[in-house]
């Protein structure tokens, strides 16, 4: 009999091993799968960045303004691959105009990228949230929102 008891005892100890490993496991894959968001943001915010670029050497310069005239600001150019509206206009990106809607509805307070991701339904992981960050820090790049404090955005005054 103490042969089959140490079996038993073998095939418990093997069996918790295993619950160890696969609870590691399942970490290491909730892990990586925030991290790879994460990676497509980015890589979704560069391939953007890219295109708008590409988009600015395909248009001809403008003709240089006088001494101390003020350049005109230009709204940033959508992406090559947006669709077009009614018109045959660009739209910009979906999330872009989500945050511009909602900057539209909250009025004159500061934001946290956080809270606008919630808003959205964007903050499931930290890949969303981190694409909103992103988003936002573009929009105050291109003057269409500004950032009113450490981690906070405002909508831009008209």
């Amino acid at each position: 009999m103490v042969s089959g008891a140490r079996t038993a005892h073998n095939i418990e100890v093997t069996a918790e091993s295993l619950q160890e490993d696969l609870d590691r496991l399942r970490m290491q894959k909730q892990a990586l799968e925030r991290e790879l968001a994460a990676v497509v943001a980015h890589l979704g915010s560069v391939q953007r960045a890219l295109g708008a670029l590409q988009g600015l050497m395909r248009d001809p310069a403008p003709a240089a303004a006088p001494a101390g005239a003020a350049e005109p600001q230009r709204a940033p150019a959508p992406r090559a691959d947006a669709p077009a509206d009614a018109d045959g206009r660009k739209k910009y990106g979906r999330l872009t105009e989500q945050i511009l809607d909602y900057f539209a509805t909250v009025g004159d307070v500061d934001v946290r990228a956080r809270d606008v991701a919630a808003a959205l339904g964007r903050d499931t992981d930290s890949g969303s949230i981190n694409a909103v960050r992103s988003t936002l820090d573009r929009l105050v790049g291109t003057s269409r929102i500004r950032r009113s404090g450490r981690g906070l955005y405002r909508a831009k005054h008209s």
